[in-house]
């Protein structure tokens, strides 16, 4: 496998809390999916984890070298949380379409987050670094 791109990007928490605050559920719908949504929710403070999610799919769409847009979009990309705890990436839509074209076989990407910042790095590997 090669390696197709790289991302990382650092969030301030207290963004998405203005966000959350001033937009509430159309931010949400907008930026995260029900999945992400139902587990943040379920976290001591959601935003910390609602902005790990928003650095990861801006550090995946980094890595993509595309940016958010018609290419990957908020909710073509879901960051999951596996069994073992580790961060799990569901690409669906234009962003899975993209992928295939682009001959994606492995999205990984890494969450962190403390009191006032979350951050993510994505690495994307596939058959083709074109």
């Amino acid at each position: 496998m090669n390696l197709i791109g790289i991302g990382i990007d650092v969030v301030e928490v207290s963004r998405i809390k203005s966000s959350l605050d001033e937009f509430g559920e159309q931010f949400l719908t907008r930026i995260f999916t029900e999945a992400e949504q139902e587990y943040c929710r379920k976290q001591k403070r959601p935003e910390l984890h609602l902005a790990a999610r928003f650095a990861a799919k801006e550090a995946i769409a980094k890595a993509f070298g595309t940016g958010i847009g018609k290419e990957v979009g908020w909710l073509d990309m879901e960051i999951n949380r596996r069994p073992s705890g580790e961060p799990e990436v569901r690409l669906s839509g234009a962003a899975a379409d993209f992928a295939v074209a682009r001959g994606v076989r492995q999205v990984m990407v890494s969450l962190t987050h403390a009191k006032h910042y979350a951050a993510a790095n994505a690495v994307i590997m596939g058959d083709s670094a074109e």
